[in-house]
């Protein structure tokens, strides 16, 4: 099993995770979230925390909250990741939003190398423009990779408004001709079925839980084996999977279990994390890699 954290992240920084939060720069900003996987004691002060942030997360609920500033920063900034520490370099837009989130989840760097990478030797194999799919997509870091070494890539995600933030993030990028998909993912993958559509590279993100845009329920536990089922239909001969879980008690176990009976050889098995600056790892999910090529 690998342990995977991003390497030369230059505008990213967990500085320290503890007490149910994190301290991380995002850029030049520097902010205070909500953990729930931080059960450990923090290594710094509460007092040192707070003297470095620019913004501190208020939880009003499990689902919602308010930004707290505690130094003058705008609401919405840019980052970038040089990804495979290479000359492409694609880029974020960043917001402070109701939800905790700012745009970006930065354990998945190591992703985005492993996508790039795999679009580029595709592409030696002899397939011009690998064509890949991104499932669960948020706001396009995979599709920005992908796009990033050449691909065509279609990015599927079930709420319009993290569309157009991706949106942003391909035209800030220099990218374009990025396929917009608004729609329930489970249901994009049975319709591609029905069509014979193939794909080389499926990235799926899936959380725990969710809604697609006509009220359809996802839970990761229910529907994930349904899910895989379909995406191993959609591979062409030549192919690349990364499927990602984030949900506590999800072992990387059952990613070998859903994957193994197609994914004989080349299997990889792991978990993301991110490295503190202080010291104490912050576990981020499993993983399942596979290509096949």
């Amino acid at each position: 099993m690998q342990l995977l954290t991003p390497q030369n992240f230059k505008d990213y920084e967990l500085i320290d995770v503890g007490g149910f939060e994190k301290l991380e720069r995002f850029g030049q900003y520097i902010t205070i979230r909500p953990e729930p996987q931080a059960v450990w004691d923090k290594t710094l002060s509460n007092t040192e925390w707070e003297k470095r942030a620019h913004v501190k997360f208020m939880p009003r609920s499990s689902s919602s909250g308010e930004w707290k500033k505690l130094k003058q920063m705008p609401d919405q900034w840019q980052m970038k990741y040089d990804i495979n520490n290479s000359t492409a370099a694609i880029k974020f837009r960043l917001g402070l939003t109701s939800f905790k989130h700012v745009g970006i989840f930065p354990e998945q760097a190591s992703n985005w190398d492993f996508i790039f990478e795999s679009v580029k030797k595709l592409a030696a194999t002899g397939i011009a423009q690998p064509k890949v799919l991104n499932l669960f997509a948020y706001t396009g870091g995979a599709s920005l990779a992908a796009k990033a070494a050449g691909a065509d890539i279609t990015h599927v995600d079930s709420i319009k408004q993290v569309v157009t933030w991706s949106k942003e993030n391909m035209e800030i990028s220099d990218l374009n001709n990025i396929r917009w998909v608004v729609e329930d993912a489970l249901k994009f993958v049975k319709r591609e079925e029905k069509r014979g559509n193939k794909y080389n590279g499926i990235i799926l993100d899936p959380p725990a839980f969710g809604h697609g845009p006509n009220g359809e329920k996802w839970k990761l536990e229910d529907n994930i084996n349904e899910m895989i089922t379909g995406v191993l239909n959609l591979l062409d001969d030549k192919h690349f999977l990364i499927l990602n879980a984030y949900s506590l008690g999800f072992s990387s176990l059952i990613i070998e279990n859903l994957l193994k009976h197609k994914a004989k050889e080349n299997l990889n098995i792991g978990e993301l994390y991110l490295q503190a600056t202080e010291g104490n790892k912050l576990p981020l999910g499993v993983f399942g890699r596979w290509r096949n090529f």
